[in-house]
């Protein structure tokens, strides 16, 4: 089976975020499924560097304002086609993003190009390849459904990495797309008046889907739906949670190289080393107490600012902090102040460090997510993984795939780390008293982090779960 992924972003090559990790490690794990997956991404310069043993497969005169080539090629093990329009995405830095850090004013006709051309891939625009299915991932690729739909084209999935961004656009934008007037429609594209990628994708697509079971349920809320509930009440009968996997490959403590290799190992004791190392790096007073981690955009939505309001009484519990991440000015401030009212005790490096986070991941105790909504996440996956113990917000993917050390989980021995609701200070300030109270009995602690490090946070059975939602659609 021949699948055509589109996305805007793919691990290693580009990455923002958790959307990257995903795309990039899905198709080895399909593939073991029997499904032969191309992805389809804009020819960023990162991406059109990596392409080795690349061939032309298609030819625009005019791509949404200038010409432009499908190039065919590998990079680091993928199958890709790359869409190199210079006009439209050979600029430096994010991908969404300019210099003065805001949106790309043509990201409408940027991203309009990526999911027209998935399309035309995926519909034999080259006679040589002919896709059974679309998967097009978040509102940059959420046009091809509606392609397909309205121009021609086969079977689509959907999947929804987060929905509170949605790809709205002034209605004046529609007639840039290509699309038949009926396009423009409740079914279609059209959204109170304006043109909305994501609805589109969403109300045409045979099947849609998101990154974990709670989520999916989520998204049917007006809590969580971001002003698409109602559309994905009625579309609730094609729509799933499959909850994401990791690279296990990438994020492997046996032989990790973006730490010390001799520090890397599955034992426990051997994160110790680990645990100095990332003590040094963030200038924390050395000792054998916790170390909470924290990887992520300082943002509302991630819980960062009501995290910024408890680090008080983290401190007060013995613990030490260790961050890395970047985002709202508000949020760095508060933290910054934090850090100044304990010297030594909250350590923070602002910005992105791949190879960092894996030592965070090594070397901390625990790992914070604290999301007011998260639809899978990643990194409490790494801290399974890890021998890091997870603790989490209630909700979405988090909910989904950590298991909380309350009492009866404790007893049964099933317990992988700590869940806390709703997000604010009191509950959250609560959850960190229980860590400390936890990490005090080493027995319980190193149970925690074991059963952690049994889970299967692999993409088998997600990858089989959608190998075959695909042979369902194709059979339909």
């Amino acid at each position: 089976m021949k699948v055509l992924s589109a996305a805007s972003e793919l691990f290693p090559l580009v990455k923002t975020g958790g959307l990257a990790d995903v795309t990039g490690a899905l198709p080895a794990a399909l593939g073991q499924q029997g499904v032969a997956v191309t992805t389809i991404v804009p020819g960023y310069p990162a991406v059109m560097a990596a392409l080795e043993r690349p061939a032309a497969f298609h030819a625009y005169a005019d791509l949404f304002g200038g010409p432009a080539q499908l190039i065919r090629g590998t990079a680091h093990g993928l199958d890709i086609i790359a869409i190199d329009a210079p006009h439209l995405f050979d600029r430096p830095g994010n991908p969404y993003l300019g210099k003065d850090g805001k949106d790309w004013p043509d990201n409408a006709q940027r991203f309009a190009a990526l999911a027209r051309a998935a399309a035309e891939v995926a519909g034999g625009i080259n006679p040589r390849y002919r896709a059974d299915v679309l998967h097009c991932h978040d509102w940059q690729a959420a046009l091809g459904p509606v392609y397909t739909r309205f121009l021609g084209g086969p079977r689509s999935v959907m999947t929804v990495h987060n929905i509170a961004f949605q790809g709205q656009f002034p209605a004046t934008v529609f007639g840039l797309l290509g699309l038949p007037q009926q396009a423009f429609a409740i079914d279609g594209v059209e959204y109170y008046g304006n043109v909305g990628y994501l609805k589109g994708g969403l109300a045409t697509a045979d099947a849609i889907t998101t990154v974990s079971p709670t989520y999916a349920q989520e998204i049917c809320t007006p809590e969580y739906g971001m002003g698409l509930d109602g559309l994905l009440r009625a579309r609730r009968n094609v729509l799933r949670g499959i909850v994401n996997g990791i690279d296990t490959d990438v994020w492997d403590p046996e032989s990790d190289r973006r730490i010390p290799q001799t520090y890397g190992a599955r034992s426990l004791k051997k994160r110790e080393a680990n645990k100095r190392a990332l003590e040094a790096r963030f200038k924390l007073e050395p000792g054998d107490g916790l170390i909470h981690g924290v990887v992520s955009r300082l943002t509302w939505q991630k819980g960062m600012d009501i995290f910024a309001a408890s680090l008080d009484a983290l401190v007060a519990t013995g613990a030490r902090l260790a961050l890395l991440g970047t985002g709202e000015t508000a949020i760095e401030n508060a933290i910054f102040e934090a850090s100044l009212r304990h010297p030594g005790r909250i350590g923070i490096i602002v910005g992105y460090d791949e190879d960092l986070s894996h030592l965070m991941q090594a070397g901390a105790d625990t790992i914070l997510v604290p999301s007011r909504f998260e639809p899978c996440g990643l990194t409490q996956l790494y801290g399974l993984r890890y021998g890091c113990v997870p603790v989490v917000a209630r909700t979405g993917g988090l909910n989904d795939t950590v298991i909380d050390a309350n009492d009866a989980a404790l007893q049964a021995e099933v317990a992988t780390g700590f869940q806390f609701a709703p997000v604010d200070e009191a509950t959250l300030e609560h959850a960190l008293g229980r860590v400390a109270e936890c990490h005090a009995n080493p027995k319980l602690w190193r149970g925690l982090q074991k059963r952690g490090m049994e889970q299967d946070v692999s993409w088998a059975r997600s990858a089989a779960a959608y190998a075959q939602l695909y042979r369902n659609l194709v059979k339909a």
